[in-house]
């Protein structure tokens, strides 16, 4: 698989994981398995060093890394942490404006 299908991929199950884990019919524990799920996957993505990163792709790292840096009470329940976050899902969705203070980089 290339960089940007997998990115397409993952955002959408992210956005989908984090929706429902703030509307508590995700447990946190799947949250986390997602995290680690998706950085075994990468693992397979063929790049190179030199394949620029598209914005998405930046936003995408940045979110993940907060679903795996956050304790489960902060990401639940964290009222700027949320708002932060649903700013970059809704880029991600194609619904809202790409967040500048996302600078997320590949693992």
């Amino acid at each position: 698989m290339k960089v940007e299908p997998f990115i397409a991929l993952k955002a959408r199950q992210l956005c989908f994981y984090l929706r429902n884990f703030w509307s508590g019919d995700l447990p946190f524990a799947e949250l986390d398995l997602f995290f680690w799920d998706t950085l075994e996957e990468w693992a397979q993505v063929q790049y190179t060093l030199e394949h620029p990163y598209t914005q998405k792709e930046r936003v995408f790292w940045h979110l993940l890394h907060q679903t795996h840096y956050w304790p489960e009470d902060k990401l639940r329940y964290d009222t700027y942490l949320v708002e932060e976050m649903t700013t970059c899902m809704l880029y991600l969705e194609d619904k809202g404006i790409c967040p500048f203070d996302c600078i997320g980089i590949r693992p």
